[in-house]
C-alpha cells in the first residue's frame, strides 16, 4: 500500500483519495525522540483509548473516524499483528496547528509567575503550581514538521489565518472536550493536567477531530489520590 507518512508512532497509508489507515506501533517517542525498544502492545492500548475517547466526545465535534472494524480494513491489515492498531480515517485537510489544553503548569506556569502573558492571554487569580484553572486556557502553536520547532499562537494569530468563525469554533470545541473528558476521568481517579488536540477540515469545510485523542502520548495523566497542589505531581 501507498505509504504516506510515517510519525514517531504511527504509519499512515492511503486506501483512496477519502481515506487513510492509520497504523499505531509499539514505538516510543520521548522529546521527540525515538527510542530504541519498543514496548510490546502499545500500540493496540494507544489505538484503543482514541477509540474509546473518539466515541465519547462524537456528540460534542465529529471525528476522522470511518471504522475499527477488521472486515472494514483493506485485505493487508487483515493479520493478526495489525487487530487492534488500525483504524480507518477519513482524509481531511488537516489544520497546521496543535491546540494544548490544560492547567498551570510548564512554560504557562513560568509566563504566570512573571506576570506576563502567555499566548497573548493574562492569567488572573492566584493560583500556585499545577492547580487547576478556573476556566482552562488553550494555547494553540504551529505543528512542527519535524524536530520540536513549535511556535506560540496568539487568539489574534489564529483569526488572521483561519478566520474569526473557524477559531471561534475551535477554541470553544477544545475547551467542551477537555472539560468533559477531565470530568470523566477525574471521577475515575485520574487527573487531565494537558493534552494536545489536532483537528482538520472535512470535503465540507466542516470541523473534524483527528490524529489520537486524549492518550498518554498526547496527555499528561496524574494519580488524582497523589495529587497535591502546589507541588508538581
Amino acid at each position: 500500500m501507498k505509504k504516506i507518512g510515517s510519525g514517531k508512532v504511527r504509519e499512515i497509508y492511503e486506501v483512496s483519495d477519502k481515506e487513510l489507515v492509520i497504523y499505531t506501533t509499539d514505538r516510543v517517542s520521548a522529546f521527540d525522540v525515538i527510542l530504541p525498544t519498543p514496548v510490546p502492545e502499545k500500540g493496540r492500548v494507544l489505538n484503543q483509548l482514541s477509540l474509546f475517547w473518539f466515541d465519547l466526545t462524537k456528540d460534542i465535534v465529529k471525528n476522522h473516524l470511518v471504522s475499527a472494524d477488521p472486515k472494514d480494513m483493506p485485505e493487508e491489515f487483515s493479520k493478526e499483528e495489525y487487530k487492534d492498531r488500525v483504524m480507518l480515517v477519513k482524509k481531511l485537510k488537516m489544520l497546521p496547528y496543535e491546540f494544548i489544553i490544560g492547567v498551570t503548569c510548564g512554560s504557562m506556569w513560568k509566563a504566570y509567575k512573571a506576570g506576563e502573558p502567555f499566548c497573548g492571554q493574562v492569567i488572573t487569580g492566584d493560583y500556585q503550581l499545577a492547580q487547576k484553572l478556573e476556566k482552562p486556557i488553550l494555547t494553540p502553536s504551529t505543528k512542527a514538521t519535524e524536530g520540536h520547532d513549535e511556535y506560540s499562537v496568539t487568539h489574534e494569530g489564529l483569526v488572521k489565518d483561519l478566520g474569526e468563525e473557524l477559531a471561534q469554533k475551535l477554541e470553544d470545541t477544545c475547551l467542551r472536550l477537555f472539560e468533559k473528558c477531565y470530568d470523566y476521568a477525574y471521577e475515575r481517579g485520574i487527573i487531565i493536567a494537558d493534552t494536545k488536540l489536532e483537528f482538520g477540515l472535512d470535503e465540507n469545510g466542516e470541523l473534524v477531530l483527528a490524529d489520537e485523542v486524549f492518550t498518554p502520548d498526547s496527555s499528561r495523566f496524574w494519580n488524582r489520590d497523589e495529587y497535591q497542589v502546589g507541588t508538581p505531581p
